[in-house]
């Protein structure tokens, strides 16, 4: 990936639904060349999908809730058996593995504080091998962005 890749992501992150023509003028390339560039990034993965960037609270999730779980125990099975439950659960938008004092830290949206203990109980619990649950509720956002910073 070169200088000139990287310009067409950020252009695409900022704004996913610009034309090929805008993205081309942006990037400082011809149509053609630019096209090319971004069909090779989609297929070699670089670029995953579009999506929309929706306001949780404006959908009727206000809450997002930062969940930090540790395990009882580190074995493949244990470990295995919270990834794949994770995976299946809608309220869970990101499930990162940490260092540290926790193994992973899960970001959670809900409707209310009520949908969030019923989140608790019938969703995590269930999985089992859990040794603690610390939980944080955002109040305020200071920045968000699916920008990347620039390298070159």
């Amino acid at each position: 990936m070169d200088t000139k890749d990287r310009q067409i992501i950020r252009a695409l992150q900022g704004d996913g639904r610009m034309t090929n023509q805008d993205l081309a003028d942006t990037v400082n390339l011809s149509p053609s060349p630019c096209l090319r560039r971004l069909r090779n990034l989609e297929n070699s993965g670089a670029i995953r999908g579009f999506m929309a960037d929706v306001d949780a609270s404006a959908y009727g999730l206000p809450i997002t809730v930062f969940v930090r779980i540790r395990l009882e125990r580190h074995n493949e099975e244990d470990v295995q058996r919270f990834e794949r439950h994770v995976q299946t659960i809608p309220e869970i938008l990101e499930c990162h593995v940490l260092t540290g004092a926790m193994d992973y830290q899960l970001r959670v949206v809900v409707s209310d504080l009520e949908a969030y203990e019923t989140f608790i109980r019938t969703r995590i619990h269930p999985i089992g091998g859990i040794a603690s649950i610390d939980t944080s509720f955002v109040y305020g956002t200071v920045k968000r962005t699916a920008v990347f910073p620039q390298l070159d």
